[in-house]
C-alpha cells in the first residue's frame, strides 16, 4: 500500500492506478472500525483498485464539538487498510486540502435540512465541500459510504448530481448496510468516547428504534410510537433526544406515517458522545 500526503504525487500515483483497472474510494476520517473495513471489502469486490482517504475535516465540525479529541491513530488505521489489499491511502494536511486563501463552500439544501442539518449547522457544507474535494483529488470511478450516515449519503449524492460529477458518477455512489455490534449498537468511530457504563446503557438506543417500529409495522400511530421511543431511550441512560422521527429515505422529507420508503431517524446523546442511527420502517 501506498501512502500520499501531497496532491501532486496524488495524482501520479491514481493515473498509474486507473491505467491498470477501475479505482474505488472509501472516505474516512480515520480511527477505522469493522464498520470500514466492510466498506474497503465491497469496494474491493466492485473494482480493481481501492485507495482510502483519512481526513479528519475540520469544516464538519462545529464551535464545541469534537474536532480536536476526535480519535486519530493514522499508524493503526495504515496497518488495518493495507491488510485488507488497499492500493493507496490519502493522508493529506488540513493545509494541503484547505491551502492559505481558500475560500470556496458547497451548500446542497433539501436533503441537508433537518435532522443533523438543523442540529448541527453548516455541517453538510463542510462534508459536501471536503467530499466534492477528494472526488476531484482521487477521481475515483465509484465511491463508498456507510449508511448509518444516511443522511450524509442523500446529500453527496445530491452534490454530484446537481454538480453533474462523472468520477464519480451519482449512480456509482454506493451505500452500504450499518453494522452493528453483536447487542445492536451500531458501529462508530465515536463508541470509543463511552465508558463501560455508558456503552452496555448505548445499547438501549437501537433496542428502542426496533420496539417503536414494531409497533408502527402492528399499526400503531407513529407519532405515539415514536414518543414512547423519546421516553424509552431517555430511560436506558441518554441525556438527550436531539431528534426521533420518521422521514422519506430519498427527499429526507418528514413523513407522519409510514409510505412504504421511510426510515427512523434518531440522534441521542450519553456521557456527552453524540450517536446518531437509522433503520428502514
Amino acid at each position: 500500500m501506498i501512502t500520499v500526503t501531497k496532491l501532486d504525487e496524488l495524482r501520479r500515483e491514481t493515473d498509474a492506478l486507473k491505467g491498470s483497472g477501475t479505482l474505488a474510494l472509501v472516505p474516512t476520517m480515520g480511527a477505522l472500525h469493522e464498520g470500514h473495513l466492510t466498506l474497503v471489502r465491497e469496494a474491493r469486490g466492485k473494482s480493481d483498485h481501492v485507495a482510502v482517504s483519512i481526513f479528519v475535516n475540520p469544516r464538519q465540525f462545529g464551535a464545541g464539538e469534537d474536532l480536536d479529541s476526535y480519535p486519530r491513530q493514522l499508524e493503526r488505521d495504515a496497518e488495518l487498510l493495507a491488510r485488507e489489499g488497499v492500493a493507496l491511502l490519502w493522508a493529506p494536511t488540513p493545509g494541503e486540502v484547505y491551502p492559505e486563501g481558500y475560500a470556496t463552500s458547497i451548500s446542497v439544501s433539501g436533503v441537508s435540512e433537518g435532522l443533523c442539518g438543523a442540529a448541527r449547522p453548516g455541517h453538510f457544507d463542510g462534508v459536501a465541500t471536503v467530499v466534492c474535494k477528494l472526488f476531484n483529488e482521487v477521481r475515483p470511478d465509484m465511491a463508498f459510504f456507510g449508511e448509518k450516515d444516511w443522511q450524509q449519503l442523500a446529500v453527496i449524492r445530491r452534490m454530484a448530481r446537481d454538480l453533474d460529477l462523472t468520477l464519480p458518477h451519482a449512480d456509482a455512489i454506493h451505500g452500504v448496510g450499518i453494522v452493528r455490534e453483536p447487542d445492536g449498537l451500531a458501529m462508530s468511530s465515536r463508541n470509543a468516547y463511552l465508558s463501560q457504563e455508558q456503552r452496555v446503557q448505548a445499547a438501549g438506543l437501537s433496542a428502542a428504534m426496533r420496539e417503536a417500529i414494531a409497533r408502527i409495522a402492528k399499526g400503531a400511530d407513529a407519532g405515539e410510537a415514536i414518543a414512547d421511543l423519546k421516553a424509552a431511550i431517555i430511560a436506558a441512560g441518554f441525556e438527550a433526544v436531539d431528534y426521533a422521527e420518521l422521514r422519506d429515505a430519498d427527499s429526507i422529507a418528514p413523513l407522519s406515517s409510514p409510505n412504504g420508503n421511510a426510515r427512523l431517524f434518531v440522534a441521542a446523546r450519553i456521557g456527552g458522545t453524540r450517536l446518531i442511527d437509522n433503520m428502514a420502517v
